[in-house]
């Protein structure tokens, strides 16, 4: 089964699910994100976002796929690229940290491990561009795929609460302390690339 995580770009924006290629939730801030469903122009305007965003910070997202068929896909950005992020009681995000918007992952291939996989891509391109942390807003009520992650997700893939709220929790992920796993992390992506084929020998203590 051939696995690949590819930066999210406007060519491959079409792969996201048709119901999140036309959500604004984050992108905007609430007045703006009606006022952009009313009208029909929450499609038009996630595309801008998405350019704006690549054009004056990078990338700011991931697409997943298996055997070339697209199963998920992870947002993340700088909170100042976040308007709705300022609605949040437990608002606002570190100025350290990039929010982690979204993210998520076809039924029937969940729960393989491609969750925690995405996190970490994202950690190792934000400690390539030298940030100090991931942070998001986590609902603690969770029932269903919504645009806000469940906290008990982000609590398992190794974020911790900074500010609790009993429906809004804001965590963190540092990572400097991700460089203690960041082999785990290459040997993680090698084999979500295909790359590693069997297991490297035992280091000599």
């Amino acid at each position: 089964m051939g696995r690949r995580l590819v930066p999210l770009t406007l060519d491959n924006l079409a792969d996201l699910p048709k119901r999140c290629r036309a959500c604004v939730f984050w992108e905007l801030d609430p007045v703006s994100g009606e006022a952009a469903v009313k009208t029909g122009r929450a499609e038009e305007e996630k595309e801008a976002w998405i350019s704006a965003a690549l054009l004056e910070w990078g990338s700011c997202g991931r697409v997943v796929y298996v055997d070339d068929l697209p199963v998920g896909f992870v947002l993340y950005a700088p909170p100042a690229y976040v308007p709705r992020s300022l609605a949040f009681p437990t608002s606002p995000v570190s100025p350290d940290a990039v929010q982690l918007m979204t993210a998520w992952i076809k039924p029937g291939y969940r729960g393989q491990g491609l969750g925690r996989v995405m996190v970490q891509t994202v950690a190792k391109d934000l400690l390539r561009r030298e940030f100090k942390a991931i942070e998001a807003f986590g609902d603690a009520r969770w029932r269903e795929p919504a645009c806000v992650l469940p906290a008990d997700h982000l609590l398992a893939v190794g974020f911790k609460t900074v500010r609790p709220h009993p429906r809004h929790p804001r965590l963190r992920l540092e990572l400097r302390t991700t460089l203690s796993w960041k082999e785990d992390v290459e040997l993680a992506l090698d084999r979500l690339l295909g790359a590693v084929k069997k297991e490297p020998a035992l280091r000599p203590l």
